[in-house]
């Protein structure tokens, strides 16, 4: 629960609800869908793995598994792939202090700004006062406040527009509302195409899950490698769940919408909290239930900048600055540097979500695109091919995030078989470029061989 807590963030119930509301089921469907997939495949495949990898070779961070997998003595993959991480996270970060701030100013008519500023500072303050196992005990508590805000939203939306019936008849009565192959425009109040193409490039949203380092961290932590399972059925199940409700909630607020029950919306992605502040008008006990809603979004959204910050500040001081840099630092000098690591990322995403109009959806989809493909097809290598070296890593790592800025910002802008979601082109290109430097640089060493044979026994003891 930690784990899919500090993955669905502020998009759970603001990005996803927000696209299903103004543009049907297409793009939110498919969303979903590989979503779902890349997290049950994720758990299936890395999450034991990983777990008996990471003991083995004595590694509690991601820089630390690429860099000890590979015996990389020179800490290049360290360094590299905690760049990575500090690079990624920053725009991560301020997709949540984005949805922080739009939620403080939506129900108190705070200013956006100082709403935010505000947020980042409560996160900060109580994630360095935890720590990863504080973390890690607020998300299984944070994901439990985010499934009440769901059902509550859900309930009491169906009832307000009249039933499930009139939802489902509301969404057919749009063109290509309701479709998984047409997607509603809402600036022609017509339907377009959603094609193969477009699918299979929203699909590849489940490729990102073999990257995430705030979730692949939770497989390295694991307990018991033997509680995997049990762990894969309750996050499969949830994420399914979860996702299915957010959806059906944009297509309650489209209807109540309509029957002017809310207010239209310019910012579609305030659809849940316009529908709990209708239900706070409903008498004390439903307003304390929208409380609840408005907890849910704060949890959903603290849940995963407080994953993220720790993973950043700890590449920081434990990879870039004691590993690489050799910096000799105890155990209060780290801390301190973590600390100072942590503010200024949460400055970075301050500065980058100052724009009120900026979409928690399409930022979260790009940091998404950018862990996926630098570290999604180098962590497949390095868990499941003996052959795969420390070189190829390392060119995989750069070849992805590089093309993940290529193709979202010059290719896409070609349009048509071009313009599709950067993850995919970027995955590609860096599992292509692991395989092939990896066979025309020397083998791995046989102690390194020896090492993987030995993990690959473990798994099955």
């Amino acid at each position: 629960m930690s784990a899919e807590a500090s993955d669905m963030s502020s998009w759970l119930l603001m990005g996803l609800p927000g696209v299903a509301y103004l543009t049907g089921g297409a793009e939110a469907g498919w969303t979903a869908i590989g979503l779902a997939i890349g997290t049950y495949l994720n758990w299936l495949f890395v999450a034991k793995r990983l777990r008996v990898y990471s003991q083995k070779v004595g590694a509690i961070t991601v820089p630390d598994f690429f860099s000890n997998r590979y015996h990389d003595k020179n800490k290049i993959l360290m360094g590299v792939s905690a760049l990575i991480i500090l690079i990624f996270f920053v725009p991560y970060t301020a997709s949540g202090f984005s949805a922080c701030g739009k939620l403080f100013s939506t129900i108190f008519g705070w200013d956006y700004h100082t709403a935010m500023i505000i947020s980042a500072v409560v996160i900060i303050a109580y994630t360095c006062s935890g720590g990863f196992l504080a973390a890690s005990f607020t998300d299984l508590i944070q994901s439990i406040v985010m499934t009440v805000a769901l059902i509550s939203i859900i309930v009491f939306g169906v009832t307000k527009a009249g039933g499930v019936d009139a939802v489902i008849d509301n969404a057919k009565s749009i063109k290509g509302y309701l479709s998984l192959t047409n997607i509603y425009n809402p600036d022609t109040n017509g339907s377009d195409p959603y094609g193969l193409l477009t699918i299979v490039s929203t699909l590849a949203w489940g490729l990102g899950y073999f990257g995430m380092p705030h979730i692949i961290l939770r497989f390295m932590a694991i307990e018991d490698k033997n509680k995997v399972k049990t762990s894969r059925r309750i996050a499969s199940v949830w994420v399914v769940i979860s996702m299915a409700v957010a959806i059906f909630i944009g297509f309650i607020g489209n209807l109540l919408s309509k029957q002017n029950v809310i207010e239209q919306l310019d910012d579609p992605e305030k659809i849940i909290i316009k529908t709990a502040l209708f239900m706070s008008d409903n008498g004390l006990l439903l307003a304390i239930v929208a409380g609840l809603v408005f907890a849910g979004i704060l949890a959903c959204t603290m849940s995963t900048s407080d994953s993220q910050l720790l993973a950043a500040s700890s590449s920081m001081s434990e990879n870039i600055l004691k590993g690489v840099f050799k910096v000799k630092l105890d155990e209060k000098k780290s801390m301190l540097v973590a600390r100072a690591v942590l503010v200024i990322i949460a400055v970075l995403g301050v500065i980058i979500a100052w724009d009120e109009n900026s979409s928690v959806f399409k930022v979260v989809s790009f940091a998404w695109a950018g862990f996926g493909a630098t570290f999604g097809p180098v962590m497949l290598a390095a868990l499941f091919w003996k052959r795969s070296n420390k070189e190829g890593a390392a060119a995989g790592m750069l070849a992805g995030g590089i093309m993940v800025f290529l193709w979202k910002f010059k290719i896409s802008e070609l349009g048509g078989v071009f313009a599709i979601y950067e993850l995919l082109p970027a995955f590609l290109t860096a599992l292509i470029v692991t395989v092939i430097v990896s066979l025309v640089t020397p083998a791995p060493t046989n102690d390194i061989k020896e090492e993987f044979d030995s993990v690959a026994a473990d798994i099955h003891n």
